[in-house]
């Protein structure tokens, strides 16, 4: 059986012959409009399922009869009696599916066949453009979906299909054209139809011109040129396209002659170009060992022989890239292509010693190449454009312009005709060049980086080895570093690829290193720095400047704000100046507004970068992100003694740090600042690790502070593995410094962290050695909190009586205090203590901490308030009064920021729906905090959740799979404190299967 769409929607049932079958289909009508509408949705989207509404929709409108239901069933038993096979016609949840086997719907073996004379429009194989295109109109019975209503759907894909029949009809006849023959004298009458019936499509206007022209009615193809023109010019206001016009041109010199050896040799391969000068052939060589691109590699070449007009291809990217290779291995791939010639041009854009070539220059230069007389270029550059498009009109010829400086230099180069491709190479991408297909290209994959590798060295054993993996990974897969280690390994025989490794390593000296006779990592990139750096334009200066900051500090990316900082300009000149290093390919733009170099600039910039500039950089971004810091901290936490305490100076802080603090202006809210946080941690712990064993006091001052301002982001976001180097470079620096107000910060901050990840006799143990320094210190605010953590812990850790004992003292202090928001935590907590044995008083105890919240507004004591009560009522076994209020804590949050009551709040709403039964969104919802624990590497935080999903998927009958789950939990459990959760899940895994 066949279905049709081209035409109304018809069945075609298999001919038989003496009662097998002939392989010929007879097409027969469905009489009922009814189900031709039903059969034409369902071909619509064959093979997918389609819903009973989309369904009553197509047959009835926004206005279905009461009995659409019952109608709709009859309607699809009388298509089902229609077909070869009713389980064809399918009932699936959602609605109906017809199964459509390959080859059996005429759209799907139409659009096999535009595809098929698409590429061979495009390879100029005509025969094949008509074998192709006839077989695809064979199939055409009218306007796809005749005589259906509209509720049908499927204008866009009639649509659609309309226009492959009117390109369908164009390549025929571009292809007809071009075998030439008696059939051309056929040609004129079709063609006169379409152009009356499309009296504004040029291309049948083109085609009938040609057709008349070519069986000698000269005078009537012109008069099809001047009826087209005044048509376009009256009602349009425009100009026939170039191909009309250089039609017009061929009827107005009479050069059927010459049109015909060119339409053969297009045909068949053969055929002299006709021309006095031999056609150029000036492609340098294709690279050897040419590795990978391939996806890129097929998308040039799809762009260079597309039928699209002026076909040009921008190839970019950083030096050493691989961009000239590509260039050429593509060229070389599609010059039969371009028969009348390939012209190759270095424009010296980034070329070391060279200064790049002018566009009268390169004009001069192509305009020789192509046998013009030295006398007869013109002086104006405006003229020798011209000349050069006038030459290369008539012509299929393939222009490769490498080393572009920019796009003013390439934009006069670029030819007229429409036959003609162009590739240029450059660093830049040259956006301001219009209509250009764009190709960055990004280093090789370490598998391609050591196929190159190994083949341009002739090392066969370097495969699967630790030395090559490890070169792969110094040159940065950069094929220039690549092919100079390649280099040096094939010269000497003796020098092992450990030891090249060994040398590479040292990152001071790995450019000198890569060089190797005329190859230079170091001078190709030298070349782009040292240009902006002479440039008389401020922006080029700049961007050298900043190069030059970014390798004094070396920090894994960089926004705007910091490097403005650096250089002391402001951030609208930084930029610039970045926007610059962007167009050269000395940065990558990693996200929007932040910026990181390839590994080898990063070497590069340092080694422009002295020892002086390296400190002074790093003490300008110290005192920029402590400064912004304790505005972040201002953002996120609320104010009161805890916001105080943060940002009262310790002994060890330089001085100037208030002075920094105004500088910067304040966020907005905390939303503003946490995704600041986000964007910068990682550079803020670079930096920590990098300067807290800094022998300079100043610098090991700042880490310390910059430590303590930047914590409670990092803690309130959960960021556990950044929390360890932050905690314990503060806690080096302070001991080093004899900063005892320093040491108790750091250690507190650790024992926050160590709660996090549930080893709380290890956070216990900081907490009490910070409390022990802040009795020391007298300092009652944080002896206060050191008790609250205490009574935290201790609770965790089942000793309630000690737990009791320190919340009530930490109580006391927080009402000597006057700090409200102190007294509510530590009346959470004292909840939570008395949950345990009576969980209604303990609701009562979070309802007085959520009054003392909403009374201050403390948007984290307001959501840990519903998040406990949320706890209380299950463990009453109330989970239907438990979820309103996990709902209400994680509303209440928002996106202030608090992990641990995030994913507390969150692991509880997963059990409450567990136990209402709502299995659906209670997997949704653990799915959400297991992949935000993964995010964060929280593995305590995810082993929790890994146990709620076993138990979920446990009552969904996969044990198999809980199981799993269950052992990963107590994997990542194993050196924690969770003793109930680690008790359960052994008993679970206990259980027989």
């Amino acid at each position: 059986m066949r279905f049709g769409l081209l035409g109304p929607p018809v069945l075609f049932h298999g001919v038989q012959d003496g009662g097998r079958s002939s392989g010929r289909y007879e097409a027969r009508a469905i009489a009922s409009p009814k189900s031709r509408a039903l059969l034409a949705a369902l071909l619509l989207d064959a093979g997918r399922a389609v819903s009973v509404e989309s369904l009553k929709d197509a047959l009835w409108g926004g206005e279905p009869p009461v009995s659409a239901q019952a109608s709709l069933h009859n309607h699809i038993t009388r298509l089902r009696r229609l077909l070869d096979d009713p389980g064809r016609l399918r009932t699936v949840p959602s609605g109906y599916v017809l199964r459509i086997d390959e080859g059996e719907l005429d759209v799907h073996v139409f659009d096999a066949h535009v595809t098929e004379a698409r590429a061979a429009h495009t390879g100029r194989d005509w025969r094949r453009v008509v074998r192709e295109c006839a077989g695809a109109l064979a199939l055409w019975r009218g306007a796809p979906l005749a005589g259906m209503p509209p509720e049908v759907g499927g204008y866009a894909f009639a649509q659609r299909l309309c226009e492959a029949r009117l390109l369908l009809l164009e390549w025929r006849y571009d292809a007809e054209l071009a075998l030439g023959g008696p059939r051309l004298h056929e040609l004129v009458p079709e063609l006169a139809a379409l152009t009356g019936e499309y009296p504004l499509r040029e291309v049948y206007h083109r085609q009938l011109m040609l057709a008349l022209h070519r069986t000698g009615r000269q005078a009537e193809a012109l008069a099809v040129h001047r009826e087209l023109r005044t048509r376009l010019v009256g009602r349009l206001g425009i100009e026939p396209g170039p191909a009309v016009r250089e039609a017009h041109v061929e009827v107005l010199r009479g050069a059927a002659g010459e049109r015909d050896s060119k339409g053969a040799r297009d045909s068949n391969g053969s055929g002299e170009p006709g021309r006095p000068n031999p056609s150029p052939a000036q492609l340098p060589p294709p690279p050897s060992h040419f590795i990978g691109r391939t996806a890129v590699r097929d998308a040039l070449a799809r762009t260079l022989t597309a039928p699209d007009p002026y076909p040009t291809a921008v190839i970019s990217g950083m030096a050493g890239v691989g961009k000239s290779a590509l260039a050429l291995h593509v060229a070389h791939q599609l010059a039969e292509r371009f028969p009348d010639g390939q012209l190759h041009l270095h424009l010296h854009g980034a070329t070391p010693g060279m200064t790049p070539l002018t566009p009268a220059q390169a004009l001069t230069t192509l305009l020789r190449d192509l046998g013009t007389e030295p006398c007869r270029i013109p002086e104006a550059p405006e003229a020798a454009a011209a000349l050069l498009r006038s030459l290369l009109a008539p012509t299929r010829t393939l222009l490769v312009l490498d080393d572009a400086a920019s796009a003013a230099q390439v934009r006069p180069l670029l030819p007229g005709g429409a036959g003609c491709g162009v590739i240029v190479t450059s660093r830049s991408p040259l956006t301001a060049l219009d209509g250009a297909a764009r190709f960055p290209l990004a280093p090789l994959s370490d598998g391609e980086s050591a196929d190159l590798l190994r083949r341009a060295s002739g090392r066969d054993g370097l495969d699967g080895t630790d030395a090559a993996r490890l070169l792969v990974e110094l040159t940065g897969r950069l094929p220039l570093a690549l092919r100079v280690v390649a280099a040096r390994l094939a010269a000497r025989r003796a020098l092992t690829p450990d030891a090249l490794a060994g040398q590479l390593a040292a990152a001071d000296v790995r450019l000198h290193h890569l060089e190797y006779d005329d190859l230079s990592v170091r001078r190709s990139l030298a070349v782009a720095h040292d240009a902006l750096a002479a440039s008389e334009r401020e922006a080029d200066r700049d961007a050298a400047r900043t190069l030059c900051r970014i390798g004094a500090l070396d920090l894994p990316t960089y926004g705007a704000p910091l490097l403005a900082r650096l250089a002391g300009t402001g951030e609208h000149r930084t930029e610039a100046a970045l926007d610059r290093l962007l167009d050269v390919a000395l940065l990558e733009e990693t996200t929007y507004g932040r910026y990181a170099p390839h590994d080898l600039v990063r070497d590069f910039a340092r080694e422009r970068a002295g020892e002086q500039d390296t400190a002074g950089a790093a003490e300008t971004a110290l005192h920029w992100y402590a400064a912004v810091a304790e505005r972040a901290l201002a953002a996120i936490v609320e104010p009161g003694p805890d916001w105080d305490d943060r940002r009262r100076p310790t002994p060890s802080q330089p001085g100037g740090h208030a002075a920094h603090v105004d500088t910067v202006a304040p966020f907005a809210g905390a939303e503003e600042a946490f995704a600041w946080g986000d964007r910068e941690l990682e550079n803020v712990v670079a930096l920590a690790a990098r300067y807290a064993d800094d022998p300079s006091e100043q610098r090991a001052g700042l880490v310390s502070a910059l430590a303590r301002l930047i914590f409670p982001y990092a803690h309130r976001r959960g960021r556990v593995a950044e929390m360890e180097v932050l905690g314990q470079a503060g806690l080096r620096v302070a001991r080093r410094l004899g900063d005892a107000a320093a040491e108790a910060y750091a250690l507190v901050d650790l024992a926050g962290l160590h709660f996090l990840t549930g080893r709380q006799n290890d956070a216990l143990a900081l907490n009490d050695s910070a409390l022990a320094i802040w009795r020391r210190l007298d300092h009652p605010s944080w002896i206060r909190r050191c008790l609250n953590n205490r009574g935290l812990l201790l609770d965790g850790l089942g000793r309630r009586a000690e737990a009791g004992e320190a919340l009530e003292r930490s109580l006391e202090y927080a009402r000597r205090l006057d700090d409200p928001y102190g007294e509510a935590v530590t009346h959470s907590h004292l909840g939570n203590l008395v949950e345990h044995t009576d969980p209604r008083a303990a609701i009562e105890r979070h309802r007085r901490s959520l009054a003392l919240g909403d009374e201050i507004g403390a948007v984290i004591v307001r959501h840990s308030a519903h998040c406990n009560i949320g706890y209380a009522h299950l463990r009453l076994g109330q989970p239907a009064a438990a979820l309103p209020h996990f709902e209400e804590s994680l509303r209440i949050l928002g996106r202030h920021g608090d992990w641990h009551g995030e994913s507390r709040t969150r692991l509880g709403l997963v059990r409450a729906l567990r136990l209402l039964g709502r299995d659906g969104r209670a997997v949704r919802e653990c799915a959400e905090l297991l992949g935000r624990a993964d995010a964060r590497a929280d593995r305590y935080t995810g082993a929790l959740a890994r146990h709620q999903h076993g138990l979920l998927l446990r009552e969904r009958g996969h044990i198999g799979e809980a199981r799993e789950e269950w052992r990963s939990a107590l994997a990542a459990l194993e050196g924690t404190d969770e003793q109930a959760v680690v008790r359960e899940l052994r008993e679970l895994l206990a259980r027989p299967v």
